[in-house]
């Protein structure tokens, strides 16, 4: 016959856990055995409310965050455990123990979770999204993906980066010579991984550019974004005629 064994609840239940296994005693069963866990208050200190409606589970999967993030997170709040993400959920069981589990209010914060998001789609394999990617239509193939998960957030965020790849863009020019230069010395595709490389060196000797100053003004011109993924595969993604249309200021 199926039984209730443990009861796992806040602490602000405490004061009723006395009553109740009087109760049960009173009925002449076993009680359960009980534990109670810290409460949760949000990053400025204050408890959690139900009317908050951005920590709502809705709101939280719209913003990109993976279920195991989000268990990952609250498996390891208020425990002595580092707030990191686990790999699924039978390590985080694994790993449980009311041992672990402090006296003071655990912290739910949201920078926090999206940290441990982060983790999360980092470590994703291409294989793991590329659904999700077919269906934001952002599946550019495995390497797209291993170029660009490092700067993501979220999954869809990989649209921005696919749209960014295939165009068009409106490129960031802010020195007409310095980009006429670049152009001059595009070498010719199809490329691979060493072409960026051969690319700024080239850039570089006709120029006399280095550092922040060869390498901001090609990214700006080729994704007009001040920052992203490494150049090395996003040239190789963007390809030739696309590079020589943006160098010469066109999407």
């Amino acid at each position: 016959e199926a039984s209730i064994s443990h009861i796992i609840r806040g602490e602000d239940h405490v004061t009723n856990t006395g009553v109740q296994i009087e109760i049960f005693e009173a009925l002449g069963v076993v009680a359960p055995r009980f534990a109670h866990l810290p409460l949760l208050i949000g990053a400025d200190g204050e408890g959690l409310s139900k009317r908050l409606g951005s920590l709502g589970v809705a709101a939280i999967k719209e913003e990109g965050v993976e279920p195991i993030a989000m268990l990952s997170h609250l498996g390891k709040l208020g425990t002595s455990d580092a707030v990191e993400a686990r790999p699924d959920l039978a390590t985080l069981a694994q790993e449980f123990s009311f041992d672990k589990i402090g006296r003071a209010p655990a912290r739910f914060d949201l920078e926090e979770l999206k940290r441990v998001n982060a983790s999360v789609i980092h470590a994703l394999s291409y294989e793991q999204v590329a659904q999700r990617l077919a269906s934001i239509d952002a599946d550019l193939g495995e390497t797209f993906w291993n170029a660009v998960r490092a700067n993501l957030h979220a999954v869809h965020e990989a649209k921005i980066w696919a749209d960014i790849v295939t165009g068009p863009i409106t490129p960031v020019i802010e020195d007409d010579a310095f980009a006429a230069a670049a152009l001059s010395v595009l070498p010719v595709g199809p490329y691979d991984g060493e072409s960026w490389k051969a690319f700024t060196e080239a850039v570089k000797t006709k120029t006399g550019a280095k550092g922040k100053s060869l390498f901001m003004p090609l990214r700006l011109a080729l994704t007009g974004m001040a920052h992203g993924p490494e150049m090395a595969a996003f040239f190789m993604l963007i390809g030739e005629a696309k590079a020589r249309d943006r160098l010469g200021g066109k999407g």
